[in-house]
């Protein structure tokens, strides 16, 4: 009897680290995702701001000013993008 308990325990263990895996495989899955669409979204922003200049307006949390930043390059990109 012990030994079949022991064993039940041993396959539900089993079960559980399976699950565990299938559920850390999704996860990384879903990051591998999240960090594509965040290496499109720089690299399209890249792309914009050494074509022409780039604005983005902020307002600040606290104070409610807005903040203007103004990003442009004087350099043309080669290759990569």
């Amino acid at each position: 009897m012990a030994d079949k308990r022991g064993r039940d325990r041993g396959s539900d263990s089993g079960g559980q680290s399976h699950n565990e895996l299938e559920q850390l495989t999704r996860r990384v899955k879903m990051l591998d995702d999240r960090l594509d669409n965040l290496d499109s979204i720089v690299t399209t922003l890249v792309q914009r701001v050494m074509e022409k200049p780039l604005t983005i307006e902020l307002t600040c949390p606290k104070c409610a000013q807005q903040i203007e930043i103004n990003v442009t390059s004087s350099s043309r990109l080669r290759g990569g993008f």
